[in-house]
């Protein structure tokens, strides 16, 4: 946070991130993302170079202010609504992609996230060892602790 890119950036799979707040917005520049083989931007398979810069704007939104954002996605993709109702808050990513070897003017696209009230379910993983059949897995276990 609050500092600059390195003089020379090494390219790295996520970049190199900087941050700051601009008001209640908190603003992420990335630049040197590494270029692979089979590198792509999104889902549709969007090219991109090491020449690629990424500021992204995050910020909480209540209601009113997120409604503009739901009604776009309504029209384009995203049926997913906030409810008027809800008192709670809304974060919105605002993010702006520049690569001048690619694209011919940068481009901005904005998402807006909607929290779930729905309580999260326990996931299967190393540390948790019931299957999804309520069996328990066969994991290693050592009778004391290795520190």
């Amino acid at each position: 946070m609050n500092e600059p890119h390195p003089a020379r950036v090494v390219p790295s799979w996520y970049g190199d991130s900087i941050g700051h707040y601009e008001g209640d917005t908190l603003v992420v520049d990335t630049v040197g993302v590494k270029v692979g083989p089979y590198s792509v931007l999104d889902w549709y398979g969007t090219p991109y170079t090491e020449a690629m810069h990424i500021v992204e704007r995050y910020r909480m939104l209540d209601y009113a202010a997120a409604k503009d954002g739901f009604d776009r996605d309504a029209k384009e993709h995203n049926p997913v609504q906030g409810d008027p109702n809800d008192a709670g808050k809304y974060l919105q990513l605002e993010f702006t992609i520049e690569d001048a070897n690619v694209f011919t003017t940068p481009w901005t696209a904005t998402m807006t996230y909607v929290r779930d009230r729905a309580p999260w379910e326990e996931m299967v993983c190393a540390e948790n060892i019931q299957w999804y059949s309520g069996k328990n897995a066969d994991v290693p276990r050592a009778d004391k602790p290795d520190f």
